[in-house]
């Protein structure tokens, strides 16, 4: 029987590319969504790509009695991919609230749930915000995770200290911490990729959107930033990169290849591209033009950061294989395909 692996919210941009790679590698994958930043069709998008639709269960995590009755009735679970969580660093500023209610009882609830049914393991998506604006570049592991430059972030420096002292309180757990850089691009397909509710908050679907005609211009926060062009830099990584390292990640649990309780691992590319840097990738990959205009910095963004992905290239046998070129192509093909 294949191994059945919860995955929370995998109707969303990342969640769904993993869904595919875990159902790809032949995993038996149950979805919880609330679906409040992302669409039902996605699970039709996915049965279409790898020929299975997963089983899915529509409600919100913070209700603890939902996700109680949910371990009760999925009694094979042998992992867990927690990826639901509200996500957009502006936002988390204006209603920090929210971000602390969504993102913390929802893992909290999880967890609980995780001892009470002895579910062992858990792959966290957590995020390089923990480490603020780093001293120093680029950022290994080992780097000191920094206080947060915005709720968001730091929700996910808390969820990491949730995990890490359960885990120490109940060794029979296990947990990965997948700090992503900055996940981009959609499935070579055009069938899922990321797929905001309303006005974006990333970079990529502002600018794709803005090149097919539905925004006016991109915004650039901020060209006075430390850096040789002014704007701010980041590590864009493809999504399906990002998917396939929760695959490896899950295997390392689930055969016992985990050297600690609780690991954590950098997901990027280790490189550093810039926010005009990425406009002229794009222009170039697409031969589109992108619209754009200088603003003023933005509350919450931090000047730059990027990977040194040394030690989850040695110790998980995992790397980014994707030109910057092709993931931004890979983002214009989904918005193409999901029209003007």
């Amino acid at each position: 029987m294949s191994k059945q692996i919860l995955v929370t919210g995998g109707t969303g941009f990342i969640g769904s590319h993993t869904v595919v790679e875990l159902q790809k590698n032949g995993y038996d994958v149950v979805i919880v969504d609330n679906l409040s930043n992302s669409k039902i069709e996605v699970l039709e998008q996915i049965k279409e790509i790898s020929g299975v639709q997963p089983k899915f269960e529509e409600f919100d995590l913070t209700d603890k009695q939902k996700v109680n009755d949910f371990f009760k009735k999925y009694t094979n679970l042998e992992a867990i991919i927690h990826f639901a969580a509200s996500k957009a660093v502006g936002e988390s500023v204006e209603k920090p609230l929210m971000y602390y209610n969504n993102n913390l009882n929802s893992l909290m609830n999880i967890m609980s749930c995780m001892i009470d049914y002895k579910v062992p393991n858990l792959v966290f998506s957590s995020s390089c915000t923990v480490y603020g604006q780093p001293d120093k570049l680029p950022v290994t592991e080992k780097t000191p995770r920094k206080e947060a430059e915005s709720p968001y972030g730091n929700t996910k420096s808390i969820c990491e200290d949730i995990i890490r002292d359960t885990i120490n309180a109940y060794p029979e757990l296990k947990g990965i911490a997948l700090r992503y850089f900055n996940p981009i691009g959609a499935h070579e397909t055009a069938k899922i990729g990321e797929l905001p509710l309303g006005v974006p908050n990333n970079l990529i679907p502002f600018l794709t959107q803005t090149v097919a005609g539905i925004r006016s211009e991109l915004s650039v926060f901020g060209n006075d930033y430390n850096t040789p062009d002014g704007s701010a830099i980041r590590d864009y990584i493809h999504v399906v990169d990002l998917a396939k390292a929760h695959v490896v990640a899950i295997e390392r649990l689930l055969n016992n290849k985990n050297k600690a309780n609780c690991e954590y691992f950098n997901v990027g590319t280790g490189n550093g591209v810039s926010v005009l840097e990425i406009i002229e990738s794009f222009e170039r990959a697409t031969g589109e033009k992108v619209p754009h205009k200088i603003v003023a910095r933005r509350a919450g963004d931090i000047e730059q950061i990027y990977a040194d992905t040394t030690f989850a290239n040695e110790e998980l046998g995992w790397k980014a294989e994707s030109t910057l070129d092709e993931t931004l192509l890979s983002a214009w093909k989904w918005q193409e395909h999901i029209g003007k």
